[in-house]
């Protein structure tokens, strides 16, 4: 039985384990399983690796598309240039030096490959949405995701600006959205988990009335399939996408990674 799962903490409401099992049962694939992993602290990972044999692919989900780096022993270009993975082929064989503090793999036999679909699911999702006003972007959050949205935003020549809690280096703060600033940046991407199910009531803080119909917001969360984020853009007059067609997409993309 070859085996597959999403890594990551907390795993209460995950798209990948619905996804999977529904498509080895509609594609009649009989040798195959997908399960949640939930793991709070990623020092636990080469007990995974080591403890199953019939592993062969892994996801990876908040909050350790960064720190699971240094656990790999290579990366995939795109991986290498978003620099965050979210899926993990888990090949048989002689081990490679890992990136560990530049330490040979302890997890002899197997051999584990960074990718990262994340990207390839933003980017072939969003694109359909693109008006020829869409010139500059805000991010919503720095994390791994963010990191995905970056490496996709450079590939297409749309500049960009990050937005977090607190002003930083090369960042803006929420309290630094003017009207102005909204107005210079005609897409929105959402990559925190603000408004995801079940606290719903929940969104980023931008100053959602200088919203106009030249805009596109864009929020990686799922479920609810409407979130307050979009809601409050819609209402607007501005285009809105959630991150389900995404998420297709990346699954897809790991399936095939995992089995070519």
């Amino acid at each position: 039985m070859k085996k597959y799962g999403l890594i990551g903490y907390p795993l209460t409401h995950s798209f990948s384990e619905k996804y999977f099992t529904e498509k080895f049962e509609k594609e009649n694939i009989k040798d195959a399983a997908y399960r949640l992993i939930s793991m709070e602290n990623i020092n636990d990972f080469p007990d995974l690796i080591k403890s199953d044999p019939d592993l062969r692919g892994i996801n990876v989900t908040i909050p350790h598309k960064i720190n699971i780096l240094p656990f790999l022993d290579e990366l995939s270009e795109e991986a290498a240039g978003v620099g965050a993975v979210n899926c993990i082929k888990v090949c048989t064989g002689k081990s490679v030096s890992a990136l560990m503090m530049g330490e040979l793999s302890t997890l002899k036999g197997k051999k584990l490959i960074g990718h990262n679909t994340d990207a390839y699911g933003f980017l072939n999702s969003i694109s359909p949405y693109l008006k020829p006003y869409h010139k500059e972007a805000l991010i919503l959050g720095n994390g791994g995701a963010a990191k995905a949205i970056q490496y996709v935003f450079k590939k297409l020549h749309i500049p960009f600006k990050l937005v977090s809690r607190n002003a930083k280096k090369g960042m803006l703060s929420y309290e630094q959205l003017s009207q102005k600033v909204i107005k210079e940046h005609q897409i929105i991407v959402n990559t925190s988990p603000l408004g995801t199910y079940p606290n719903v009531d929940e969104c980023p803080d931008i100053p959602y009335r200088f919203l106009t119909d030249k805009h596109l917001l864009y929020d990686l969360v799922y479920n609810p399939a409407e979130t307050l984020f979009l809601q409050k853009g819609k209402a607007q007059g501005a285009s809105i996408k959630n991150g389900a067609d995404m998420l297709v997409l990346q699954a897809e993309k790991s399936w095939e990674i995992w089995n070519k």
